[in-house]
């Protein structure tokens, strides 16, 4: 059995410009999520390392830099987080998940 992928916002957020991009630097991944996050360069590389040690994303040189991309698929993530959270809320019953979700009035909307 595969170890559950549980990302964390800013590291699906990195995931996000990846899987869009297919390939990005470090500095295109901070310029596309700056703004909306405004972190440091130095702490999107940091989160880029740490998913490149996860085996969630690989790089190749390219000049003075390295290009990124992703090693697993949208659906993949998906699917994992999903799996996890049926798992730990509802005994691993995904039905159950599915169905709470469906009878929730509304999800509540995000800040």
């Amino acid at each position: 059995m595969h170890k559950p992928l549980e990302l964390t916002e800013l590291q699906l957020a990195i995931m996000r410009v990846l899987w869009a991009r297919s390939e990005a630097t470090v500095a295109d991944v901070h310029a596309a999520i700056e703004r909306e996050r405004g972190l440091a360069l130095t702490t999107v590389a940091t989160i880029m390392s740490r998913l490149e040690k996860a085996g969630l994303i690989a790089r190749r040189p390219e000049g003075r830099h390295y290009l990124y991309r992703p090693l697993v698929s949208e659906e993949e993530v998906r699917r994992s987080m999903v799996s996890e959270l049926a798992e730990r809320l509802f005994h691993g019953d995904v039905a159950a998940l599915a169905s709470y979700i469906v009878r929730l009035d509304g999800v509540p909307e995000r800040p």
